[in-house]
Formats: C-alpha cells, sequence, structure tokens
C-alpha cells in the first residue's frame, strides 16, 4: 500500500479539489496524508455563523476534523503560515503569510513531511493554483520545490479541466441547473486545457463521502451554494472525476489517461 500527501492552501480545499481521491485511496487502503499551509483565517463566513468568542480559524479547523474523518484522512498538520486573503490584498505580504513565505523554508517543512511518511505521492495545485489564488499559485510553488528536496517519486498537480467544464455549462439545461447567458461565468482562467491533463481519477463511488467532507465545511460552502444546492445528476458529472497533470509528463496526444495516483503493483 502507498502513502499520499496532499498539499493545499486552506481548510475546505482539499474536499472540493481532491476529496473524491482522499476518500478512494484511503477506502482502498493506501495512507492518506493532509498538510494544509494556513488555518483560512481570512475567509467569508456569514453573519451570525460563529458563536460568541469563536474565531474563524477555530470553526474551520473544527471542519476539517470532520471533512478528514469523512474522507479517510489517516493524518492532518498545518504548517502554520498566515492566511494571504485574495490577490491584491494588504494581506498578501503581511508578515507570516503564506504568499510571503521564504520558498526553501515552506519547502523543508513540507520535504519533512513527506520524508518522514515515505509517501510515493504528493499533490499540489497548478502553475496558477487552479483560479489564481496567491495561496494556491504558492502551494505550487513550495510543493515543487519541496518534490526536489524530498525525492518523491510521483508528483501530481490537481487541476480543473477546463475543456470539461465548458462543455458542461454548455448542457446545464440538460441537468436542471439554469445558467443565463449573460451571467454565465468566465471560466477561461481556470485549470487547464484537456490536452495537458495525465489523469482521470472515478471518484464516483464517493461521491457521498466528498458530499458529506463539503457540507462539514459549513462556514464556507453552505447548504444554498451552487456546490451543495445543484441536483443529483449536475453534483455528480460535475465532481464525479478529479483532474490532475502528471509533474514532468507530456501526455501523448490520443493517449489513455491514467486513472489512479498510486504507481500499480
Amino acid at each position: 500500500m502507498a502513502t499520499a500527501v496532499f498539499f493545499h492552501a486552506h481548510p475546505d480545499d482539499e474536499t472540493i479539489t481532491t476529496g473524491g481521491t482522499m476518500a478512494r485511496l484511503a477506502a482502498e487502503g493506501h495512507r492518506v496524508v493532509l498538510v494544509t499551509a494556513t488555518a483560512g483565517e481570512l475567509g467569508e463566513v456569514p453573519d451570525g455563523l460563529l458563536e460568541p468568542g469563536e474565531d474563524l480559524a477555530t470553526r474551520r479547523a473544527k471542519e476539517l476534523a470532520a471533512a478528514c474523518q469523512a474522507l479517510g484522512v489517516a493524518r492532518h498538520l498545518c504548517l502554520g503560515y498566515g492566511d494571504s486573503g485574495m490577490a491584491g490584498e494588504p494581506s498578501n505580504d503581511a508578515e507570516g503569510s503564506f504568499w510571503s513565505a521564504d520558498l526553501d523554508e515552506a519547502a523543508r517543512a513540507l520535504a519533512s513531511v513527506v520524508d518522514e511518511e515515505s509517501a510515493q505521492v504528493l499533490t499540489i495545485y497548478d502553475e496558477n493554483g487552479g483560479y489564481g489564488h496567491p495561496d494556491h499559485v504558492q502551494v505550487h510553488r513550495v510543493g515543487v520545490r519541496a518534490a526536489g528536496k524530498s525525492g518523491v517519486p510521483r508528483l501530481y498537480m490537481a487541476t480543473i479541466n477546463r475543456t470539461y467544464l465548458l462543455g458542461l455549462m454548455s448542457r446545464a439545461a440538460e441537468f436542471g441547473v439554469e445558467m443565463p447567458p449573460d451571467e454565465a461565468p468566465d471560466v477561461s482562467s481556470l485549470g487547464v486545457e484537456e490536452d495537458r491533463i495525465t489523469t482521470a481519477v472515478d471518484v464516483t463511488p464517493y461521491l457521498d463521502a466528498k458530499r458529506r467532507a463539503m457540507e462539514a465545511h459549513a462556514s464556507q460552502i453552505a447548504e444554498t451554494s451552487f456546490f451543495l444546492s445543484v441536483p443529483p445528476e449536475a453534483f455528480a458529472a460535475i465532481w464525479g472525476t478529479e483532474w490532475y497533470v502528471r509533474h514532468g509528463t507530456t501526455p501523448e496526444p490520443g493517449g489513455e489517461l491514467e486513472t489512479t495516483l498510486v504507481a500499480p503493483t
């Protein structure tokens, strides 16, 4: 059995981007380890959600623990950097923020976990962090450097299959989702084009676990959010496959995609 380390920026990122893969690997008997860079203390939170005297970092830690349980995560640890906030905000450059972290220092911290776990797999984000968030971009930079320091044999970049997403959007009505043309979101900067994808992990059997983990992150993913409010068929179409680019490889045109992150035995 293999050990896979998943490196994410904030609590809830692990569920949205790779939750199905984590649940599948755990169900298959592999060891799943989660490392988050920050506590996500600058996330938005609905008025009245926090208990008196409770801060968002504390709430998100509780939510993450529940999500980890739903996904079968064996170990979680946080590197302890500050949440950098959204792109262009002053918090990006605040002392202690992940965006302003020394790359070698952060990479050594991550590599030490990878080495301690004797991990065969490390996952990060694509070069743009999926959608450009500073902490997500930094996960990519730190993760690539940590992979070099640790020598982990398989490094994957979790991403969004932009080509597939555009296809889903064009078929939204089939899934009972209303998407007026003048309100359709611009996804041109999300993820990567399909021809870069090397790995497509079918997580359909684990969507219940992924949904439970999403629900656990109630401060960030409300029941009324698009993530949770779409019909079941749409939920399966959106989240039933998780997409990766294996770092350092180029897919052959028309070639078969990998279907798992672990090496075949």
